[in-house]
């Protein structure tokens, strides 16, 4: 089992950044796929970015471009996405997600088993 809180999230004028933050509790994190998916209204949950446990394996989304890195830190139990030239169109509800079994090229929201509440990005134009 494992619990995630995101925080990080706010609003930014085009072309700013952020920086996401996902805290994790349970006893399997540090052998979890981990994710961001984001939503925006009225669409469905996306994919953004996944990494495998250690760190090593990642993939993104094609809109990203380059735009944001994820990362992770097992020994904090964080994860992490950087969001640089953001978007209007980036403006979204996004969440971390973990999964046990899932290998982080599944970008199939349904395969995570575990959510946080969700973090706010809005971006202005």
């Amino acid at each position: 089992q494992v619990q995630l809180v995101e925080s990080g999230g706010g609003l930014v004028q085009a072309g700013g950044s952020l920086r996401l933050s996902c805290a994790a509790t349970g006893r399997t994190f540090n052998s979890t796929t981990l994710g961001w998916f984001r939503q925006a209204p009225g669409k469905e949950r996306e994919f953004v970015a996944g990494i495998d446990w250690i760190g090593v394996v990642t993939d993104y989304a094609d809109f990203v471009k380059g735009r944001f890195t994820i990362s992770r830190d097992n020994a904090k139990r964080a994860l992490y996405l950087q969001l640089n030239s953001l978007k209007p169109e980036d403006t979204a509800v996004y969440y971390c997600a973990g999964d046990q079994y899932v290998l982080v090229r599944n970008r199939n929201p349904s395969r995570y088993a575990y959510w946080g509440q969700g973090t706010q990005v809005t971006v202005s134009s």
